[in-house]
């Protein structure tokens, strides 16, 4: 999320542009006239032109130059339309549309630019350019077009505002809509014009409504969170900057040890730090790191903070049965499993085929024996698991408004129809899975959302319809600092403590 401001903008470089050399290409002559063989060309044919007779007056019209800049910006308006007409998640249509893009480094990193802060910023784009249209009802090919457009002239303070409207022209004719070019770019200078006299929802009269606008969120989610934190809490929150360039990772436990990674680390050309959680690292500048002959040997894996404390809530131990719920891709699988140094068993629940494939995928890179990948739905009991388990960890599905900063997207699909049906779900989960627990055994149940009715509210009534659970402190292999919070439950805030927005709350089955 962008940083707190009354007109967004941001310190982002124009697109690089790859110079020519000023060779002739190989084989090419100095235009003697003859062959060669040395005799001069049939009539007045010439070298090149596919044996067409040349006459004067008679020349092929040449091809009108695109303006500079448009293969990054053709393949960031095509993201934003598979994002806003289709669905699609932005970070996977991203990743697909630059692999083997042919992009300098510095153009991939304009398309990454122009398409995040183009979907963080939708809600507020679409309020700028309502004040310059004619007409509400514009066609979403075009709308996407103009919203790229005053994504580069209200926010991106390097791009020069004549190549923002004329790509976006030239975009309207490539997508079919060449008729409509002089609208779009009628808007668009006309936004030029206007854009130091917007008005925007008077914060004394409509202060929910300038504060939705603002941090161009859907207003009735502004008012959840601004409820759940209070003003100042909320725009902090909301004001953290999209996610710093790198990973986090750890170590392969059941091949290296803290130190063997860190040695391991030292040879490599990236920056890196040690983090507060145990075996975690942040490291930056690994150019396609999936690539990298350490990660695909299973020394290292790559892993969210909070995904990391909700597997350290568990404290597993050498020997003992856990289930994972909802585990795909398998990274906290994985983590379980070596922190109980390959032995016991963690069985890897998911409800696709697909999905439980990346799981398997993920235990053979890292040699793990103790893993059990299953197609399975967390919502229909198993007689045969009553109470058989050690732990069993509920990451269930949620709304993943944690991951604002990183995925602007998800706030474009949030409904209050779609938290009612996933809170729902979520406690159907925790009624399900429960039964697995044996006495004095640990259910962990986490999220990677900031909105209470996914986290201390399900956790508080679980505790209601279930006496038989009591909540647990989280264990001292969690860092101190993420602790201090705890309520019912342990909430992360980005702005706070530097990992994604997160939710863990541990319980233990009461012995009899």
């Amino acid at each position: 999320m962008s940083e707190e401001k009354k007109a967004p903008v941001n310190g982002n470089r124009m697109a690089g542009r790859r110079p020519g050399n000023g060779r002739k290409p190989a084989g090419a002559r100095s235009g003697s006239g003859f062959r060669k063989d040395g005799q001069k060309p049939f009539g007045n044919r010439r070298p090149g032109n596919g044996g067409r007779s040349v006459r004067p007056g008679n020349k092929q019209p040449e091809k009108k130059p695109e303006p500079e800049g448009m293969a990054p910006r053709r393949i960031a308006l095509r993201v934003i339309r598979q994002v806003t007409e289709q669905g699609a998640f932005a970070s996977l249509c991203l990743d697909k549309s630059l692999e083997n893009c042919g992009l300098i480094s510095a153009d991939r990193r304009l398309v990454s630019r122009l398409v995040y802060d183009t979907l963080d910023h939708l809600i507020y784009l679409d309020w700028c350019l309502g004040q310059v249209m004619a007409r509400e009802d514009t066609d979403i090919k075009l709308r996407n077009i103009l919203r790229l457009g005053a994504c580069q002239i209200l926010l991106e303070d390097r791009i020069p505002e004549s190549a923002a409207t004329n790509t976006c022209v030239q975009l309207c004719v490539e997508n079919g809509m060449e008729g409509l070019k002089g609208v779009c770019n009628g808007i668009l200078r006309n936004l030029v014009r206007k854009k130091n006299e917007l008005v925007f929802p008077d914060p004394e009269t409509e202060p929910d409504k300038a504060d939705a606008i603002r941090f161009s969120l859907p207003e009735w989610l502004w008012i959840r969170l601004r409820e759940a934190y209070g003003r100042e809490e909320a725009q902090k929150i909301l004001s953290t900057p999209r996610g710093t360039e790198g990973w986090t990772v750890r170590p392969n436990l059941t091949k290296l040890t803290d130190e063997d990674f860190e040695k391991l680390l030292a040879k490599k050309v990236w920056e890196k730090e040690k983090t507060d959680l145990p075996h975690a690292w942040r490291i930056r500048g690994a150019m396609d790191i999936a690539r990298d002959a350490d990660f695909t040997g299973g020394n290292f894996s790559i892993m969210t903070g909070g995904s990391m404390i909700a597997c350290l809530a568990m404290d597993a131990k050498r020997g003992k049965q856990i289930l994972d719920c909802c585990a795909a891709p398998g990274g906290k699988t994985c983590y379980l499993a070596e922190l109980m140094g390959g032995t016991g068993r963690v069985q890897a629940w998911d409800l696709h085929e697909h999905r439980t494939a990346l799981i398997e995928a993920q235990a053979r890179r890292l040699g793990l024996e103790n893993v059990r990948p299953m197609v399975r739905d967390a919502l229909k009991a198993r007689e045969d698991l009553i109470q058989t388990m050690d732990g069993v960890l509920l990451d269930a599905p949620c709304t993943g408004l944690g991951m604002l900063a990183e995925k602007p997207d998800i706030k474009l699909r949030v409904t209050e129809e779609s938290l009612r049906e996933l809170t729902e779900i979520q406690r159907k989960m925790l009624d399900t899975v429960c039964a697995y627990v044996r006495e004095g055994g640990t259910l962990v149940y986490s999220t990677c959302s900031i909105l209470p009715e996914e986290n201390e509210q399900q956790a508080e009534d679980f505790l209601r319809r279930h006496p038989e659970f009591e909540a647990a402190a989280l264990p001292e292999t969690v860092p101190e600092k993420y602790t201090q919070y705890r309520k019912t439950g342990l909430q992360l805030l980005e702005y706070r403590d530097g990992v994604e927005g997160f939710y863990v709350c541990r319980f233990r089955r009461k012995r009899i």
